[in-house]
C-alpha cells in the first residue's frame, strides 16, 4: 500500500519553504496532514481547533479538508513562525489565527465547543488534556501527533511521551487509538 498522499494543499510548498528559511523543523508531515484533511472533511460546518499552528502546514491540511462553512481557530505562541501561516493562509475566511500561549488560551476560552481538535504542542497533550476534551462536543475528534521519536526532541521528551501513551487508555471521556504511523498519532473521540 502506498500511503503517501496523492493530493496536497496548494499552499503547502510555500509554507514548507518559508518554514525552512526560518529554521523551523517541526511542520506537520504529509501522512499526518492527509489524515487531518480526511477527519476535517468528516465534520461539515464543523468548528475545528488547532493548538500549535507552527508555520501552518497542519492548518493547510485542515483547510483542505474543511467544508466552505466550517471554521478553524489556530493558536500559536511564536508570532514569528505563525506569521508564515498568516501570510500563506490568512486570506481564507474560514480560519482565524490567534497569537497566544496555549495554556493561557485554554484558561481564557469561553466560546462554542469544537468538533475536532488537532493538538501539536505540549499543552493539550502532555498536560491539560482534560481541558481540551472539555472543549469538544460529544463525538468530537481529538488528534495528537509527534509521538514517535523525532530529531527535534529534547532529551527528556521521550519520558513525557511514554507517560502520555501509558495514561491514554485511562482518560475519562476519551476513546482513543495510538498509531505508530506517520509521526506517531493518537486519534480519539470524546464520549
Amino acid at each position: 500500500m502506498q500511503d503517501e498522499p496523492v493530493r496536497v494543499p496548494e499552499a503547502l510548498a510555500g509554507i514548507l519553504a518559508d518554514a525552512a528559511a526560518l529554521g523551523f523543523e517541526m511542520s506537520c508531515e504529509n501522512r499526518t496532514g492527509a489524515m487531518l484533511a480526511t477527519l476535517a472533511a468528516s465534520k461539515p460546518a464543523g468548528r475545528i481547533l488547532e493548538l500549535g499552528t507552527g508555520a501552518g502546514a497542519g492548518a493547510a491540511w485542515l483547510l483542505d479538508g474543511m467544508s466552505a462553512d466550517a471554521r478553524l481557530i489556530s493558536v500559536e505562541i511564536d508570532p514569528r513562525v505563525q506569521a508564515v501561516a498568516v501570510a500563506r493562509l490568512g486570506a481564507d475566511p474560514r480560519v482565524s489565527f490567534e497569537s497566544a500561549d496555549v495554556d493561557g488560551w485554554l484558561t481564557d476560552y469561553d466560546g462554542e465547543p469544537f468538533d475536532l481538535a488537532f493538538v501539536d504542542c505540549l499543552p493539550g497533550k502532555f498536560h491539560r488534556l482534560d481541558d481540551v476534551l472539555a472543549l469538544l462536543r460529544p463525538g468530537g475528534l481529538y488528534v495528537g501527533d509527534d509521538l514517535l521519536p523525532q530529531p527535534t526532541w529534547p532529551a527528556e521528551h521521550q519520558e513525557r511521551v511514554d507517560g502520555f501513551l501509558d495514561r491514554l487508555p485511562r482518560v475519562a471521556g476519551l476513546r482513543a487509538t495510538a498509531m505508530a504511523w506517520g509521526s506517531g498519532l493518537v486519534v480519539g473521540a470524546r464520549i
